[in-house]
């Protein structure tokens, strides 16, 4: 599901304030910018993103546990996504290549491992903030 218009309001709030953020944002954080429409309770977001994220339009940042919108259009069933999070001012880059996917995919599998999913985040600096450190 990549459509907008299966959406329900509650989940199109949630998708267009991710795609608004600067940077990742929390579920309360969520909860808390959505309160003028209507969100008075965690589970109304926590139900959305879990949508959201089934659909492959909203990824979930485990290491720091935030959400972000999609940034890449490709399809998320043949490519291993990673991200790219930096600590200094929170940009998040997606990354996906389905030929990595599957060359992790096969070390993987060569273990006899059944892995149901994989989440790869580098955690350092973007490039601008690298350049501002020197």
């Amino acid at each position: 599901m990549n459509d907008r218009t299966t959406l329900t309001r509650n989940q199109l709030l949630v998708l267009e304030k991710l795609e608004a953020a600067r940077g990742p944002v929390s579920a309360y954080a969520l909860l808390d910018g959505l309160r003028e429409e209507g969100f008075r309770a965690p589970l109304q977001v926590y139900r959305a993103l879990d949508r959201l994220t089934k659909a492959g339009m909203v990824h979930r940042l485990e290491s720091i546990n935030s959400f972000v919108a999609c940034s890449e259009h490709h399809h998320h069933a043949d490519a291993l996504t990673a991200f790219a999070i930096c600590e200094n001012c929170g940009q998040v880059a997606e990354l996906s290549d389905p030929s990595i996917g599957k060359r992790l995919g096969d070390w993987v599998s060569a273990t006899g491992f059944k892995a149901d999913r994989a989440v790869i985040e580098f955690r350092g600096l973007c490039k601008d903030c690298a350049a501002a450190k020197g």
